[in-house]
């Protein structure tokens, strides 16, 4: 009945059982242990490269972190204006890059476009002292709007920024939900497309608190080490993290995760989509649903006790709200959802006609 986020519910049984398991007995700590040599290797084997990983316990620690690794404090980083890392992150990307400004571009259903950098960047003004000046460019994958971006359109972005000599970041929180919609190999969503830092998600999709800074250009791998360090963000017992992250990657679990979430998504925007008078504002790509409700209508479901996240400017007539499905949506709540809202409908729409 809680549709707020797929940051609350729990997790999967394989990754609470690989925490005990990584419980037993004593092992290297600072990340000198089995399990995130195991991790590094697992990842390198899923992408396909040579890579270095840097678990983190949160998302914007290894959002604000890769970027700390691509930008000075002069420097401007590029991402779309409701990114996650402009609107929800409490300042921490420009914290730990001490000081670097983000601009936030425009774009249609949470996406930028390769045009859209191009021009932002022909009026950087770069090299003029009193300018930040361009350093980053970073994409959502999935957006804050549920959309996808394909390779195409990521290889587009990053040429624009590569003729720049500009990286490009990935925010990767719901990779996973991304990655099943794309329906190709990881390494085509990410550094065969340009992506040279990944910030890997995991807690939105099963596990209890792990992610992991993806660094697919080696050279920036350099100083992360330190950087996660003095941050306070490298765990003494980081096994319980690195475990985490086996866990999920194992079998697939990531992916049948991921796979189950979204088809919960289109299963809540196909039957939303067929009440007449509710408008869907964004296409369903990954596992999020963006409605605009009447207020009376959004009322009668609250009482109902489904929960949902306001999504913008409310007014006294209603609002957009945004509903997301995880790994362990039942399939019974969002079918009751449905027919909750439908009959809202139809009640608000009889009371209206009496008037």
């Amino acid at each position: 009945m809680n549709f707020c986020s797929d940051n609350v519910v729990g997790a999967n049984a394989e990754i609470l059982a690989a925490l005990v398991e990584a419980a037993k007995g004593d092992v290297a700590s600072y990340g000198h242990d089995i399990y995130t040599a195991r991790l590094e290797q697992k990842l390198a084997e899923i992408f396909e490269t040579k890579l270095a990983v840097f678990p983190v316990a949160t998302g914007t620690a290894a959002n604000a972190l890769s970027l700390a690794a691509l930008a000075p404090p002069w420097g401007a980083v590029y991402a779309h204006q409701d990114a996650h890392i402009l609107v929800d992150e409490c300042g921490a990307p420009e914290f730990y890059t001490a000081g670097a400004k983000l601009m936030g571009l425009s774009g249609t259903h949470g996406k930028i476009t390769a045009d859209t950098v191009a021009t932002a960047l022909i009026h950087s003004d770069k090299d003029n002292i009193h300018h930040n000046q361009p350093a980053a460019v970073s994409l959502s994958q999935a957006t804050e709007c549920g959309t996808v971006y394909t390779p195409a359109e990521i290889g587009a972005i990053d040429e624009v920024a590569r003729s720049h000599g500009l990286p490009l970041h990935m925010d990767g929180a719901r990779f996973a939900n991304a990655l099943v919609k794309l329906k190709c190999s990881p390494a085509e969503a990410t550094w065969k497309s340009g992506v040279d830092i990944l910030s890997f998600g995991g807690t939105k999709n099963g596990a209890l608190m792990a992610e992991a800074i993806v660094v697919f250009r080696l050279d920036l791998a350099e100083t992360l080490a330190y950087r996660r360090k003095r941050a306070g963000h490298l765990v003494s017992k980081q096994r319980f993290i690195s475990a985490q992250m086996c866990a999920y990657l194992d079998n697939d679990l990531w992916l049948n995760n991921a796979r189950h979430a979204n088809e919960q998504a289109a299963r809540l925007a196909k039957g939303l989509a067929s009440i007449s008078g509710l408008q869907l504002l964004y296409p369903v790509e990954a596992n999020e649903v963006f409605v605009n409700l009447p207020t009376a209508v959004r009322a009668t479901l609250e009482s109902a006790g489904f929960k949902f996240y306001p999504w913008g400017p409310q007014t006294v007539e209603g609002g957009a709200i945004r509903l997301v499905t995880s790994f362990c949506t039942d399939g019974k709540s969002v079918d009751s959802f449905i027919e909750a809202t439908r009959a809202a409908f139809l009640q608000t729409n009889r009371i209206a006609g009496a008037a």
